[in-house]
């Protein structure tokens, strides 16, 4: 029998011990600093700019473009437990041009073209089990951008992933805590059972979860069926900066694209 996963795993994942099972990448401020260089990299926003991130956890990446003056930024996402988070965080740091919400990335209820620039980072697409639900993100950043502006999508490379694909993974946390996880592929998507033990109390989680894989092409496809133009594909980041298996949060592929800017501008891929 083969891994079972509650189409809903993605409602409860992203907690406390998540911080710590992820660490490596969603906890390491240098991490999340290279990301935010190929951000203004490909971007080049201007200190004016409103920028959206969407499914964008505890505002890591919201938080260092404050720190680099973009004060105006809002972060919108889901989980209860990482918005409160970066709530405090931005309290704690003064950072006041950085707003919070906790909401569904498919319908935000936010104004239309209200923002210059739409970040959806750290693989935050192909959680949700309809696979039109991506399209719907997509759209909603679409009807969010004012026109002729930008977004940056950033997911793992699915060519490398299903190339190289470790069915079985470990690592320790801390001195107490050590993450397990075991892969299976099923089409599109890698289905992974993540049991985190601790050496003083025993099972920690016992969880399992389900990402849809986009190859390079997939994901350009996706985003010009979206609206978006001017599709360009950036291949080859890896924030870790060396091999080694840290999930699906190295060797990544990037989309930025455009909102055209009137009727009448030429769709271009």
């Amino acid at each position: 029998m083969g891994i079972v996963v509650d189409p809903d795993w993605w409602k409860t994942l992203f907690d406390e011990i998540y911080l710590k099972t992820d660490a490596r990448s969603v906890c390491d401020q240098e991490i999340s600093m290279r990301e935010v260089d190929l951000v203004c990299s490909l971007l080049s926003p201007e200190p004016g700019h409103r920028i959206l991130d969407m499914c964008g956890g505890q505002g890591r990446h919201s938080l260092e473009l404050w720190e680099r003056g973009y004060a105006d930024c809002t972060v919108v996402d889901y989980s209860h437990h990482l918005v409160e988070l970066g709530r405090r965080t931005a309290g704690e740091k003064n950072c006041c041009g950085v707003r919070f919400i906790q909401g569904d990335a498919r319908d935000t209820g936010l104004s239309p073209a209200s923002f210059d620039h739409i970040l959806i980072l750290g693989n935050s697409l192909g959680y949700l089990p309809d696979e039109d639900d991506d399209g719907r993100i997509l759209t909603e950043a679409y009807r969010l951008l004012k026109p002729d502006s930008a977004i940056l999508v950033d997911v793992t490379d699915g060519d490398k992933v299903l190339n190289e694909l470790n069915p079985n993974a470990w690592h320790e946390v801390d001195e107490d805590l050590v993450v397990c996880r075991h892969r299976e592929l099923n089409g599109s998507r890698i289905k992974a059972r993540e049991m985190v033990f601790s050496r003083e109390n025993g099972l920690v989680r016992d969880q399992s979860y389900a990402i849809r894989i986009y190859r390079p092409d997939e994901l350009e496809a996706l985003v010009f069926k979206a609206g978006f133009v001017d599709v360009k594909i950036h291949r080859n980041f890896s924030p870790h900066g060396e091999n080694g298996d840290y999930g699906f949060m190295n060797k990544r592929v990037l989309v930025t694209a455009k909102k055209p800017g009137k009727k009448g501008d030429k769709d271009e891929r």
